[in-house]
């Protein structure tokens, strides 16, 4: 029996190793096949890649959970950059932008890193617009540097504490030990299928744009690194925003909401609708039958949205 349980463990180690080594093969292709779109800037000697585009006034590009630059260049920065000058940043952890909190960036510390590094770039008073996550660290922005935001736009934003628990692979991968146990073996042999598969579930009802996945980089999500951060966040982020919802009322900026009516991952009717009574003039826009990922599905209406706050800040 002993001999058993001896050959068993050999095995399990041995599989291991080969998923240790297939995963970071995996992770260097997807970094070649999908490179840094933009620029790194340095803030406190933190990494934050920025991707840079158009000219007119500031609007600043948050990414949601498990995102990237990308997510957001695929359609909505093109059709912003018509206008404004757009700062698509990689939150950190995340894409190529560096983890610098061991124990998960909040977003208050988020928004205090991007803020500093849009003002590296020259937009010392933007318009911050950002989606599900992404929406939770604007929030932040907005709260916490009143005096570096011209006007918010969150997009299908985790704004109001829920009650549902966090699902169990992000408990497991946001542990130092469930992270270097289970995600090697994610990154080293999650078929292609199941990945598409994924990205079909976050458009829902919607399905992942065709050229989407090709633009966004799925590998870049699956590698160990940013799917331990992404968890870390994932699993903090439920206090931050308890803690940081009785401040609401203090934002004072143009405020404009963009929701989809068929959101199943962040509800509409808890979150946004919920919002727009504790923001002092926030406007909200329902869109019919649009998932959570309006930014993209729904790219013109999110950047309209953009415009009217651009109007009501005095900027257009």
């Amino acid at each position: 029996m002993l001999r058993v349980g001896i050959i068993v463990l050999t095995l399990m180690v041995m599989l291991w190793v080969v998923a240790i080594w297939r995963a970071a093969k995996n992770e260097a292709r997807a970094e070649t096949a999908f490179p840094p779109e933009g620029q790194i800037v340095e803030v406190n000697g933190v990494p934050v890649h920025a991707v840079v585009m158009g000219e007119g006034p500031d609007v600043v590009l948050l990414h949601g959970s498990s995102g990237n630059t990308r997510d957001m260049t695929f359609a909505l920065a093109p059709i912003l950059a018509e206008s404004y000058r757009v700062i698509v940043f990689d939150r950190p952890g995340l894409g190529y932008s560096a983890s610098f909190n061991s124990d998960g960036e909040s977003i208050e510390e988020q928004a205090e890193i991007l803020q500093m590094a849009a003002a590296q770039l020259g937009a010392d008073k933007p318009i911050v617009a950002g989606q599900s996550y992404g929406g939770s660290v604007s929030l932040a922005w907005a709260v916490t540097r009143p005096d570096n935001i011209s006007a918010l736009v969150l997009i299908a934003p985790a704004a109001i504490p829920w009650e549902t628990p966090l699902d169990g692979f992000n408990q497991l991968a946001s542990t130092s030990v469930g992270s270097a146990v289970t995600l090697p073996f994610i990154t080293a042999f999650a078929p292609d299928w199941y990945v598409e598969k994924a990205l079909d579930g976050v458009f829902a009802p919607q399905t992942a744009p065709e050229g989407y996945a090709n633009h966004f980089g799925p590998g870049l999500t699956m590698r160990r690194a940013s799917m331990h951060a992404n968890s870390k966040q994932r699993a903090n982020l439920l206090e931050e925003v308890t803690a940081l919802q009785p401040r609401y009322g203090e934002i004072d900026v143009p405020t404009e909401i963009v929701h989809g009516t068929a959101d199943d991952t962040v509800g509409l009717e808890w979150h946004s609708q919920r919002l727009i009574d504790e923001i002092p003039g926030a406007e909200l826009i329902e869109l019919p039958g649009i998932g959570h990922m309006p930014q993209v599905v729904a790219a013109p209406e999110v950047a309209a949205a953009i415009d009217r706050a651009a109007q009501r800040a005095g900027l257009r």
